[in-house]
């Protein structure tokens, strides 16, 4: 049996004994068995890719999955998890995806990165007034109850207002921690590379072409295009709404008649502005100015 097969049985393993177990050692241990298992396969990873949830993360892993398979000449609509695109072609690199919340609670080591300091490491942040924004209609319409148990945000159904979602103790308070422990490991980490969603929305061709660089390769100009465009948002829409992405349950929305419930959703710069009144801005941009290191330049 392989180390990923083991893994995954020991989670389900721990994941059925936490069912009957008191809430908060139910969410611990659901907890350190995702993140063993996230821990492990960082071991195998040719390369870290992390972001906290609602980063554009989808979008930047779909022009970076079609790049590859251009250049190497495999199917479209399969995206980069783990091993996958490796296993069809090995001049691909293995990929672990992660948001670094289940591996921060696995190897206990606090606000430290220890997991990622040795492991070529791309770090996606965004404004996180944006990240909270679109994390409440993530939570209303496609979180399942136990992921959302998991990260205790508000339970599930809750009737709360966008804005009281936001400003919630595990939401904007939590995504602002994040980031400012991101900012002080950066030096820590031997080869880290920042991009900015608002700089990737900017410039998409420029900022796939600095990542694919990063990784070793000599880019192509037509594939990078051709990454774009297979990317751009409109299109990924479409995709998702005809579930062309086949095994990926993520890229599906939950409501065909309902915007808000795709993967793809607006991916706006700045959107969350068209959400809150003056009076909300000013607790939310406060809120940040007040409690978030100026390192990504958010202020």
């Amino acid at each position: 049996m392989g180390r990923k097969s083991f893994d995954r049985r020991v989670r389900r393993v721990v994941e059925k004994v936490a069912r009957s177990a008191p809430t908060g050692i139910s969410r611990g241990l659901k907890r350190w068995a995702r993140g063993m298992e996230e821990t492990h396969k960082l071991a195998k990873s040719d390369y870290a890719f992390v972001s906290y949830g609602k980063c554009g993360r989808t979008w930047l892993n779909a022009m970076l999955s079609k790049y590859f398979q251009l250049r190497c000449g495999l199917p479209d609509c399969t995206l980069f998890d783990f091993d996958n695109l490796h296993r069809l072609n090995p001049a691909i690199p293995t990929l672990l995806l992660t948001h670094d919340n289940y591996i921060r609670d696995f190897v206990r080591s606090g606000p430290r990165k220890t997991a990622f300091y040795a492991k070529p490491t791309s770090l996606l942040v965004r404004h996180p007034a944006d990240v909270a924004t679109s994390l409440y209609f993530h939570w209303k319409h496609r979180m399942r109850p136990d992921k959302n148990a998991l990260n205790r945000f508000p339970a599930h159904g809750t009737d709360i207002s966008i804005y009281d979602f936001v400003i919630y103790p595990t939401v904007l308070p939590e995504i602002l921690r994040y980031m400012n422990e991101w900012t002080a490991e950066i030096p820590r980490v031997r080869n880290l590379l920042l991009t900015r969603y608002e700089d990737l929305r900017a410039d998409p061709s420029r900022e796939l072409e600095r990542l694919v660089r990063w990784m070793g390769e000599t880019p192509d100009d037509a594939h990078i295009a051709a990454a774009v465009d297979f990317a751009a948002f409109e299109n990924l829409k479409k995709l998702e709404e005809s579930a062309a992405f086949t095994g990926d349950r993520r890229l599906k929305p939950s409501a065909i008649d309902n915007p808000d419930s795709y993967k793809v959703r607006r991916g706006k710069v700045g959107g969350y502005r068209d959400y809150f009144d003056g009076d909300q801005l000013a607790v939310i941009e406060k809120q940040i100015r007040n409690n978030l290191d100026p390192g990504f330049g958010y202020h």
